[in-house]
């Protein structure tokens, strides 16, 4: 699955594998796209071509276990995570670069604006996780089922997550992530994630300093209070330039591909800000 028919797919090579990405090659500022958990690079599809005609060169990063990355990794963590983003910016020698994140790619580029902040020049975290959540006991057994059951259950999950629409190739594209998700090893790492802990992300947050756009759908079922989870990671990143709350009202927890010129209409003038502030610096 890749954003662009046009794109070949580029692999990272690290010691215990290698990372799937894909790069538009554009002229223009370093946009990196991580997607969270059980989803590959593809999810940013209404994005890449938006930001690329906007003046962006924008790279669409699988993480670790997904995708067209290798498999059998020893680590799947949001920090680990985290450095390989940061792997892939040091690669392209084409920074600083800005970050967004979705769900568990959230936090995994948030710890890596906080562990290199000369790297970062903005962060934008689409409905990211950045700490541990207090689970139900219902919310615990619906994880548990999920990754017991494997890529069909994700999948009906996923689609769940669109609260008021679907994309209109949402069939094609479940079908895809499904076939990927039963690969060998690739609902392995899912499961992984699913496990792990956001407490070290947590612990870094004040350390970032890029300023940040938080983006969040005010119907996300994945937050309890999804307003309230924006405003908590905005105080959280007491270090950061600046911070910027917009909240998509209706939207689920994908809102850049299930409303995404809403989206589009309140991270272009963040990253025109951004730009403009690079070439003052310069």
């Amino acid at each position: 699955m890749q954003t662009d028919k046009a794109s070949t797919t580029q692999y990272l090579e690290l010691s215990e594998g290698r990372i799937a990405f894909d790069d538009t090659h554009t002229a223009g500022p370093l946009v990196i796209c991580v997607p969270g958990l059980g989803d590959v690079r593809a999810v940013y599809r209404f994005l890449v071509p938006v930001l690329r005609a906007a003046g962006y060169r924008v790279v669409t990063m699988d993480l670790r276990g997904h995708g067209e990355s290798s498999t059998g990794w020893s680590d799947y963590r949001d920090t680990t995570i985290g450095n390989d983003v940061l792997a892939l910016v040091r690669h392209l020698n084409a920074g600083p670069a800005i970050l967004m994140g979705n769900s568990y790619g959230g936090a995994a580029v948030t710890y890596a604006a906080a562990m290199a902040p000369d790297s970062v020049a903005g962060l934008v975290l689409l409905d990211a996780f950045v700490h541990d959540l207090p689970q139900t006991l219902m919310q615990r057994l619906a994880i548990w089922a999920v990754a017991r059951l494997g890529a069909g259950a994700w999948t009906s999950y996923y689609k769940s997550l669109y609260v008021s629409k679907q994309p209109p190739d949402m069939d094609t594209y479940l079908a895809a992530l499904k076939a990927n998700l039963r690969e060998r090893g690739r609902f392995a790492a899912t499961r992984a994630m699913m496990y792990g802990s956001h407490a070290t992300v947590e612990a870094h947050l004040d350390q970032v300093k890029a300023p940040t756009l938080i983006v969040m759908g005010s119907k996300d079922p994945d937050f309890p209070d999804p307003a309230g989870e924006a405003r908590f990671t905005a105080e959280k990143l007491s270090g950061a330039a600046s911070t910027n709350i917009q909240m998509i009202e209706g939207a689920g927890h994908y809102p850049y591909a299930e409303m995404p010129e809403r989206v589009q209409a309140v991270l272009l003038p963040f990253l025109q800000e951004i730009k403009e502030k690079s070439r003052h610096d310069a």
